[in-house]
């Protein structure tokens, strides 16, 4: 009798092969409060690596780190209508506190462009105080009413960028900046994934902005999911709040503004566009363990050199953990370091020993092979580069494999619903055809140039509606 599945294979049942992934590679457990999440060490390995490049990227954009209050009075929310409209069905609000009924209720942080602006509008009185770029980490609420680990939760970590510049031209390019070579650059060289960068249609903007640029990637089953988003402001919070500076004519003008954020729905969205049957599969740059040794029998010598491999790939700059576990199963323990991706295993036993080799298994490329001991430590370094590269590969061929070029509604509905992209200009779309796809349950993910860069405008001439369902 075959041995059955350690997980749903994804073609049969992509959401219960996620949920079975999560839990299973112990990532992540359902929280005690619906919509909430326990974060495993295992996961939360993932979110510290992910935190401190990404914290890195945006330190060199000039951006420094603060931290804003978890609750807001709902009356600063108020003051932006658009805002408060966009965010309305998703707050949490708190009326009561130390036993008594509060003045004012208070927001549980869904976002926080309003109390930011609070605060800048006391920090900014010249063209001296700009540009001022800050930068929080921190945990924010928006209560869903349909929750799945890391993708859709009530309570989320992130991190959210706000800033103020003197001129439109100065807020527009930061924006640009933050969406192509922090996120972008995070997504790619980091995380090896696949996406497009584009601009959001004024239907999916940001509740109070004026544009967003957004990053898409496209899953394993086909669908889309949103990696990150940069906002421009505007004006739009500077007026609500007084936002105002001292210009170098003497004249008292509004700051020009942005926001941008990335969320812990990088680690979903890092299973389902890396994922396969048998578990993650981790980008090299990323895996907290870049190796596992395991020791295959509980043996005097195979156990002393496992421990030894481990030391010399320490030494070369390869991130070890030495399995010698030799109580449980080898199969078992080989098995459950497969479900967790770890991208190389090297395997050690009596036999090997004999023959100066261990097996080298590994998890992107796929096979095992023998390789000399001596030759381990100049060889994991490059086969960990090969191997992130590869995932970048394979996640990019299947998005562009899997969109269809169309000329209207009807083919865009057909090719999304069949598990796939669609592009089709927009000049053909519109507003209308906007509304028509969303019937179906499909949505104009970004806007796109014909040439791939992001359009200057909605309108702008060329632009092209990249289309598909959506987590």
């Amino acid at each position: 009798m075959a041995k059955a599945p350690v997980l749903t294979p994804r073609a049969d049942d992509f959401p219960r092969w996620y949920q079975e992934l999560i839990t299973k590679a112990e990532l992540a457990d359902n929280g005690p409060v619906r919509g909430t999440m326990v974060i495993r060490p295992y996961g939360y390995g993932l979110w510290e690596r992910m935190q401190h490049d990404m914290d890195a990227r945006i330190k060199e954009t000039g951006t420094q780190n603060a931290y804003f209050p978890l609750l807001i009075p709902q009356s600063y929310l108020t003051r932006e209508a658009e805002h408060v409209e966009g965010f309305a069905p998703e707050l949490a609000v708190v009326t009561h506190g130390g036993g008594k009924e509060l003045e004012e209720p208070v927001v549980i942080r869904p976002t926080s462009e309003t109390i930011v602006n609070e605060y800048f509008s006391k920090w900014v009185q010249s063209y001296r105080d700009l540009p001022l770029l800050i930068n929080q980490w921190a945990n924010v609420v928006r209560w869903e009413l349909r929750p799945r680990l890391f993708l859709r939760t009530s309570e989320f970590l992130w991190q959210e960028g706000h800033t103020a510049h003197a001129t439109y031209e100065e807020a527009r390019d930061f924006a640009a900046r933050v969406h192509r070579h922090v996120y972008g650059a995070f997504l790619r060289d980091l995380l090896a994934m696949d996406f497009v960068l584009g601009r959001k249609t004024a239907a999916e903007r940001f509740a109070g902005a004026v544009n967003t640029l957004t990053l898409e990637g496209m899953m394993g089953d086909g669908k889309a999911l949103q990696l990150g988003t940069s906002h421009e402001l505007g004006q739009n919070f500077a007026k609500a709040f007084g936002t105002r500076y001292l210009s170098r004519d003497g004249e008292q003008e509004l700051v020009w503004q942005t926001s941008w954020g990335s969320t812990t729905r990088m680690i979903g969205a890092l299973a389902m566009m890396h994922g396969d049957d048998d578990g993650l599969r981790l980008p090299p740059r990323l895996a907290p363990v870049q190796a596992v040794v395991l020791a295959v029998k509980d043996d005097a010598a195979v156990l002393a050199e496992a421990r030894e491999i481990g030391e010399r790939l320490t030494a070369a700059g390869v991130r070890v953990q030495v399995d010698d576990r030799t109580e449980t199963p080898f199969g078992r323990r080989a098995v459950d370091w497969e479900l967790k991706g770890v991208p190389v295993r090297v395997e050690i036993g009596p036999r090997d020993l004999e023959n100066g080799t261990a097996m080298l298994v590994r998890r992107i490329a796929g096979g095992k092979q023998p390789v000399a001991l001596d030759a381990l430590t100049t060889l994991l370094p490059t086969v960990l580069e090969e191997d992130q590269e590869l995932l970048l590969t394979q996640a990019r061929a299947r998005r562009e494999s899997r969109t269809s070029e169309v000329a209207d509604v009807g083919e865009a509905v057909e090719a999304a619903t069949a598990g796939g992209w669609a592009r089709l200009p927009w000049a053909a779309l519109g507003p209308e055809g906007e509304a028509r796809l969303a019937e179906h349950g499909v949505t104009v993910r970004c806007l796109v140039a014909e040439d791939g860069a992001v359009p200057d405008a909605d309108d702008a001439p060329g632009n092209v509606a990249v289309v598909a369902r959506a987590y």
